[in-house]
């Protein structure tokens, strides 16, 4: 078994190895040589920095003599004074150079630095000072040496030695065979703007830093983890694997004949974090082992389900409830599917946040909205990280102001057959080429090409036309963005075939089923998808054959001229769409493919099919190929098991009953913590010293995160939360580091079992708002100051301004569904109590506050219309009668009021909807 000495704290001597066995570290002690040897540098040096310039300036005069360097004396006559005076300057010039490298060669030798910077043009002399100067310095210190720029003597051999393997709880001794083991160490990451260098490694490890050069021959143009090499002694990088001499210690050792590719991926880095966070040096060799067969599980990338080993099952409980998340959050087949299916991820969130709007309509006092659990909520985190926002919509009113644009000038709308969108442009392949777009569209390639850069899209207002191209849908990515088709440009029947046949279908469906660029719009899957049908049963439905609809589809078809005209006038008519992943019969193929050629729809048809006018193929590797088209990129795909975790989180934001509202635990009082987390509203920290600016946001969300999670988190799952795409445990252990230097060492503690947690002078406005409500339910007296004072902590929404991408991980939290409910419940107890005194302003101003944070909760508004009808103001009540429905109307999840909330409005404001009217007219 591979040895290793346990790490140490970052910037901690090594001392002596535990146990009588462990190698004794060399002592750097100086003999008589050493001592005349300084002696006679320090004279030297002396002499040479102070006696050079005396002796100049007294016998030659200053380097510049502003009369020997007369330009006139140069041109006319130029004779030994001259040249002695270039001379002297020369020699000036060289005193100076030496000077500069000698307050080099101090200041690393001094500081401690490592590698001295190099002076330009200054090898040899460099070289000298390093000398002169390394040897006074070990006049005066054993240990403050400067690293050697010239080659040094080989250091001799050491005497055999003797390495202890610690793996807890036993310590063993093992005798290392040098001819079948050799040692490696990972450069560390930088601690603070410390870096290590090959100096400071060897110091560290071989107990002498002027044995760097040993270092430096064994890894000299060997490949590292990054691709780089080592090429200058003085630039190595984190992360690095180095092999080290026989004598090394603080190293891992691995077998000579290992390949490199395998040290390399056995042995990514790891970062020496501060005491206070790794307290697990004493069973470094157990946890090394136990994360090792936890990354390698993680990386099965099916999901398939395994059994514990013996090493897991020796974990506490919590711990390996916490790896499964791990392994699912950092390479699960959901978030490998989900997350890059971008703009079919924004059309579903876009239709889930619909579906939890209807959800509050109907949320009980004292209970949550019911959310997600297993695979439901990790599709939602993959949902959340993968969604095109954005993207979909400039699909949607870049289209639909073409539309509308082409309208205007009686154009027919172009056929367009394909479209690309990237993170700069739209294009939109059209048919028959026309460089005569309205603008901002562009032409490109003699009008085969219509452009919207993503600027002007952007810059875009909502627009009111008809959607002209529905039928456009991803069938995947490639290396510049996704690439769409439209279903009804093929003009024919589509074939789709290969070994992932229903997963293409699949992911089909769900994009039209959820697009924004469509309005009315139906999709008939046939012998397949009957579940997807919960994600929009108004625009899915599912059959058992072709047989039931090919009558009712004969019977509605359209050309498409009339088609595309009526969308863009303004009188459209409904998109459909036909998915089968039953092959047809002979007939039922035949009458397709005429139907196909004369309506203005999609059929995309498994089986082999002939005469198909384009066929999708999906590859084994997970390739789309349309031939006809010229396109070949990764498939958009949706599995069974990843559609169900869909049905499954569409089928959970349909409850109406709600969850209880767990019972928070008590806080021991309310004074003014050491640091404090504000998640109501903008994200804030207080209490600390300011952090830069580009690691403040992910550091806020690492302390949000533990907050939130008081039974604490372990590193590896805290790793797959921050970054659930992947990352290597030398990145995810420097942040952790830098986090815990940021706090200080009383405010991020670790447990036995290595799980971080936040210590007690560590708290959140919500954990303080959570005591109060607590607290105003056993107090009748104080309970409106109390709910008052809770209240005041709401600034805004949940962790508002949070970047683009993060907090994903709260689709699989309780956190924003408590949040919410909790905030509306005590504005909804303190308006109650503020009416029963007769104090109508009060109670407006508790439900206002709250409507910062739970904007989508009508209970509240509600409240808000009974305390403004309190105040028997009659404009006021118009007013916000106006203000709630045109925030109705304009909503994104759609413009409808809850039917109580209208119910209520027609008893206090009975004329509101005359002027609704008369609002919407002017």
């Amino acid at each position: 078994m591979p040895t290793r000495e346990p790490a140490r704290p970052h910037g901690r001597p090594a001392g002596r190895a535990h146990g009588r066995h462990g190698p004794a570290r060399r002592p750097a002690r100086r003999g008589l040589g050493d001592v005349l040897a300084g002696l006679g540098a320090l004279v030297l040096l002396v002499a040479l920095v102070g006696g050079v310039p005396y002796a100049l300036l007294k016998y030659v005069g200053p380097p510049i003599d502003p009369e020997q360097f007369d330009v006139r004396t140069l041109l006319s006559q130029a004779g030994p004074s001259t040249i002695t005076a270039v001379l002297v300057l020369l020699v000036w010039l060289a005193w100076f150079q030496l000077f500069v490298c000698v307050l080099v060669e101090v200041y690393a030798g001094v500081r401690r630095v490592g590698m001295p910077a190099r002076v330009p043009m200054s090898g040899g002399t460099q070289a000298l000072a390093n000398k002169l100067v390394g040897a006074v310095l070990l006049l005066f210190t054993t240990g403050a040496m400067v690293a050697p720029i010239v080659k040094l003597a080989p250091a001799p051999a050491p005497p055999p030695m003797t390495a202890v393997a610690y793996s807890a709880p036993i310590v063993e001794k093992a005798t290392l065979d040098t001819q079948q083991t050799k040692k490696v160490y990972v450069v560390q990451p930088p601690h603070g703007r410390h870096h290590e260098s090959l100096w400071e490694i060897a110091e560290k490890c071989l107990g002498d830093g002027r044995r760097y050069h040993e270092i430096y021959r064994l890894n000299q143009a060997k490949e590292q983890p990054d691709g780089s090499k080592l090429r200058m002694a003085d630039l190595i990088r984190p992360g690095w694997v180095l092999d080290m001499p026989d004598d090394a210690r603080h190293t891992h050792t691995v077998p000579v004949g290992q390949p490199r590719e395998q040290t390399l991926r056995d042995h990514p880095g790891r970062a020496e974090v501060p005491r206070s966070v790794e307290q697990r040096a004493d069973r470094a060799e157990e946890k090394a082992e136990q994360k090792k067969d936890v990354e390698r599980r993680a990386e099965n990338r099916g999901g398939a389900k395994h059994r514990l080993p013996e090493q897991d099952r020796r974990l506490p409980e919590q711990e390996r409830r916490e790896q499964p998340v791990v392994r699912e959050a950092q390479s699960s087949a959901l978030m490998d599917y989900l997350a890059p299916a971008s703009l079919a991820a924004a059309g579903l969130l876009f239709v889930l946040s619909r579906r939890r709007r209807e959800q509050l309509w109907n949320r009980l006092p004292g209970r949550r909205t019911a959310r997600p659990r297993g695979d439901a909520a990790e599709a939602e985190v993959a949902l959340r990280l993968g969604a095109d926002a954005p993207g979909a919509r400039i699909l949607d009113i870049g289209l639909r102001l073409l539309g509308a644009e082409l309208a205007a000038r009686h154009r027919t709308p172009p056929t367009v057959y394909a479209a690309h969108l990237s993170a700069r442009t739209l294009d939109l392949w059209v048919h028959p080429p026309d460089p005569d777009p309205p603008a901002p569209w562009t032409a490109q390639d003699g009008g085969q090409v219509w452009r919207l850069p993503a600027h002007e899209g952007r810059l875009l207002e909502d627009q009111p036309g008809g959607a002209p191209y529905p039928g456009l849908v991803s069938i995947g990515a490639n290396a510049g963005g996704r690439v769409l088709v439209d279903l009804e440009a093929a003009q024919g029947l589509i074939n789709v075939r290969g070994p992932q046949t229903t997963a293409a279908l699949a992911a089909i469906a769900v994009e039209l089923a959820t697009n924004r660029w469509s309005d009315r719009m139906r999709v008939t899957l046939v012998g397949f998808g009957e579940e997807l049908t919960a994600i929009a049963p108004d625009r899915i439905r599912a059959v058992g054959g072709l047989a039931e609809v090919l009558p009712e589809l004969e019977a509605a078809a359209a050309p498409r001229e009339q088609v595309l005209t009526g969308r863009v006038t303004g009188s459209p008519r409904e998109a459909h769409y036909l998915l089968s992943a039953v092959a047809p019969t002979h007939e039922e193929a035949r009458r397709l493919a005429l139907l196909a050629r004369r309506d203005t729809a999609g059929y995309v048809v498994a089986g082999d099919i002939p005469h198909a006018t384009w066929t999708l193929e999906i590859t084994e590797d997970g390739k789309a190929r349309i031939a006809e088209l010229g396109f070949e990129v990764e498939a958009q795909l949706l599995p069974r098991r990843h559609y169900r975790a869909l049905v499954e989180l569409f089928r959970t934001a349909g409850r109406m009953e709600g969850e209880p509202i767990p019972e928070p635990e008590p806080l021991v009082g309310l004074h003014a913590p050491a640091v404090e987390i504000r998640l109501l509203g903008p994200v804030e920290v207080r209490g600390l010293r300011p952090l830069e600016e580009g690691r403040l946001a992910l550091a806020a969300e690492m302390l949000v995160y533990l907050a939130t999670h008081p039974g604490g988190v372990h590193p590896v799952v805290l790793g797959g939360v921050l970054w659930p795409r992947g990352v290597q445990d030398l990145v995810r252990d420097a942040t952790i580091a830098r986090v815990a230097e940021w706090l200080g060492p009383d405010h991020l503690l670790t447990d036995e079992a290595g799980r971080l947690r936040l210590g007690p002078e560590v708290r959140t406005d919500w954990m303080l708002f959570r005591e109060l409500v607590r607290r105003a339910r056993g107090d009748a007296m104080a309970r409106p100051v109390l709910l008052e004072k809770a209240l005041g902590l709401v600034r805004g929404p949940l962790l508002a301004g949070r970047p683009p991408g993060r907090y994903a991980w709260l689709a699989a939290e309780d956190l924003e569904y408590d949040v919410a409910a909790g905030v509306a419940d005590a504005a909804h107890q303190l308006c109650e109590l503020r009416l029963a005194q007769n104090r109508p302003d009060a109670a407006v101003a508790a439900v206002r506050q709250a409507l910062l944070l739970a904007a989508d909760d009508e209970g509240l508004w509600r409240d808000l219309l009974r305390a403004t009808h309190a105040t028997q103001d009659g404009v006021r009540l118009r007013a916000v009668v106006e203000g709630l429905t045109r925030r109705a109307a304009s909503h994104p999840y759609g413009g409808a009021l809850a039917p109580e909330t209208e119910a209520l409005i027609e008893e206090l404001l009975p004329t509101w909807r005359i002027h609704v009217v008369r609002e919407s007219s002017a």
